[in-house]
C-alpha cells in the first residue's frame, strides 16, 4: 500500500478524552474514530489488525478440533427465559421488542442459542465430542464505557461451546481449550497468564482467565513470578491426548495466580517471598466449564451408550478479540506510539522515501515496495512529499516493526538504512539485503 493512497488519519495532538495509552494511540493512529460512548468505527488500520487477530484465532482453533459458525447478533429472549438467566443477567443485556411485540435482546453471550442448535441437531452420543464456536460482534451496555476498546459497549469476541458426554470428557475440552488459548497468545507476542478467577454471570465451578499485565489492567492479580518463565513455544501438541493436555495445564496452572476476586492470602504467603508479586491485569479470555447448567433446563440431552437419556456437559471458552488490540497496546508501547509485535502488525514493513521526486530515490522504493510484495509481504511506502521527520513521526506512531529508509546520500553509496521499532538501532544493507532481511525475520515469526 502506498500512503499517498491510504486512509490513515492521524492525530497530531493527544485526545482530551483519551485516559489511557492504548485509547489514546489507538485514536492518534487513525485506527478508531467513536460513533457513541463505547462504539466504536474500525478505520482501515485498526481493521487490519482486527482481521489479523481474528485470522490467527480461527487458524488456532481449528488446529484443536474445534468447528467455526455464525450465529446471529439478535436472540429471542424465550431461549433465555428456558436458562432461568433472562431476569437474571441485568441491565448489561440490552432488551428490545420487534414490531410483532416479541421480546428480543441483542447478543452477550451465546450459552442458550448455540444449545438450541445442539438440542435440534445432535442426539446420539455417537456424535460427541462437539466444540462449536463464531467470532462475531457482542453487546454489554456497560455503566461507563470508557478506556476505548478495552471497556466498550460494542466488542468483537470468539466465544467457543463445548459437548461432552461425560465431566472427564468437558474437562479435557476446557484443557484443550487453555492450551490453544496459550498458543493463540504467544502467536500474538503476548504473555497472558492463566489465572484462577470468578465465574460471574456465565456460572460453573471451574474457571480461568487469561491476563497480561499492564498497570492500566482493570483486575487486581496475585501471582508467583515464577508462573511468567513458562511459555509453550514450538511444542508439538496432539489435542487428542488427554493426558499431554493435561499435563500443559497443571504446568501452567499449579503455580500461584489469581484475581482478586479469588484470592486466598493464607495460600498466597506459601509463594516464597521474592517470588511474590502483586499487580494490575487486563483480561484477554476467560474459559469456563459448568457441567448441566444449561443442557437441563434446556433439554440439550443425547442417547448414552446404555439407551438412556443424558444431558451434555457444557463449558464455554471466550477472548476478546478486539479487546486484544487495546492489550498488546499497553504492553507494546514507547513514548513515540505504538510497537507492534510482527505476528500482529497491519504491515510488514514501512519504506520512507527522504527526497520525493528524485529519480534514483524513487526507483529504489519501487523497487524494494515490489520486491517485499512479491515474497508475499505487505510493505507501507510512504510517498507522500512530506518532510523526513513527519514520515519518521508517522512510522514511529503506528508502529510497524521495521522500516527501510532510501535517500539519494545513501543510494550513492549503495545502502539503505533497516531500523527496528523495537529496538531503534539500524544498519546500512544494500536494497537486495535490506529485503532479503525483512523476509528472515518473517519466516521466523510464522
Amino acid at each position: 500500500m502506498r500512503l499517498s493512497r491510504y486512509f490513515l488519519p492521524v492525530l497530531k495532538e493527544n485526545p482530551s478524552e483519551a485516559q489511557i495509552v492504548s485509547h489514546r494511540l489507538m485514536l492518534r493512529a487513525g485506527m478508531i474514530k467513536q460513533a457513541a460512548a463505547g462504539i466504536y468505527s474500525w478505520l482501515p488500520l485498526g481493521f487490519k489488525v482486527l482481521r489479523k487477530l481474528e485470522n490467527i484465532v480461527h487458524e488456532e482453533q481449528i488446529r484443536a478440533g474445534h468447528i467455526p459458525i455464525q450465529m446471529p447478533i439478535l436472540q429471542s429472549a424465550d431461549l433465555w427465559r428456558e436458562s432461568g438467566r433472562y431476569d437474571d443477567y441485568g441491565q448489561e443485556m440490552l432488551r428490545m421488542q420487534d414490531r410483532h411485540g416479541r421480546d428480543m435482546l441483542y447478543t452477550p453471550t451465546a450459552e442458550e442459542l448455540v444449545t438450541d442448535i445442539f438440542r435440534g441437531h445432535v442426539s446420539s452420543y455417537k456424535d460427541l465430542p462437539l466444540t462449536l464456536y463464531q467470532i462475531q460482534w457482542k453487546f454489554r451496555d456497560e455503566i461507563r464505557p470508557r478506556f476505548g476498546v478495552m471497556r466498550g459497549r460494542e466488542f468483537y469476541m470468539k466465544d467457543g461451546y463445548n459437548f461432552d458426554l461425560t465431566k472427564e470428557d468437558a474437562l479435557h475440552a476446557y484443557n484443550r481449550h487453555l492450551v490453544s488459548y496459550l498458543r493463540t497468545y504467544e502467536r500474538m507476542g503476548l504473555q497472558a497468564i492463566p489465572m484462577r478467577a470468578d465465574s460471574g454471570p456465565i456460572g460453573g465451578d471451574d474457571t480461568h482467565e487469561f491476563l497480561v499485565l499492564a498497570d492500566t489492567g482493570e483486575s487486581g492479580v496475585f501471582y508467583d513470578s515464577a508462573v511468567t518463565d513458562i511459555r509453550l513455544g514450538e511444542r508439538d501438541i496432539d489435542y487428542d491426548d488427554k493426558a499431554q493436555c493435561q499435563a500443559i495445564m497443571e504446568e501452567f496452572t499449579s503455580l500461584y495466580a489469581r484475581t482478586d476476586e479469588t484470592h486466598d492470602e493464607a495460600l498466597f504467603q506459601q509463594v516464597p517471598e521474592e517470588r511474590r508479586r502483586s499487580a494490575r491485569g487486563i483480561e484477554v479470555g476467560q474459559i469456563f466449564y459448568f457441567g448441566t447448567k444449561y443442557s437441563e433446563p434446556m433439554g440439550a440431552t443425547v442417547q448414552g451408550p446404555d439407551g438412556k437419556q443424558v444431558p451434555v456437559h457444557m463449558g464455554s471458552h471466550g477472548i476478546g478479540v478486539s479487546r486484544l488490540i487495546g492489550a498488546i497496546i499497553e504492553a507494546s508501547h514507547d513514548d513515540k506510539g505504538i510497537i507492534w509485535p510482527e505476528g500482529v502488525t497491519p504491515f510488514h514493513c514501512g519504506i520512507v522515501n527522504l527526497k520525493q521526486g528524485d529519480d534514483e530515490a524513487d526507483a529504489a522504493c519501487d523497487n524494494i515496495y515490489k520486491a517485499l510484495a512479491a515474497l508475499g509481504l505487505e510493505p507501507l511506502y510512504d510517498d507522500r512529499n512530506e518532510r523526513a521527520g513527519g514520515k519518521f513521526a508517522t512510522m514511529d506512531l503506528i508502529g510497524l516493526p521495521w522500516r527501510i529508509t532510501v535517500g539519494p546520500r545513501g543510494l550513492k553509496n549503495g545502502v539503505v538504512e533497516l531500523t527496528s521499532r523495537r529496538t531503534g538501532e539500524s544498519e546500512e544493507l544494500s536494497p537486495e539485503a535490506a529485503v532479503t532481511r525483512i523476509a528472515e525475520i518473517y519466516e521466523r515469526s510464522v
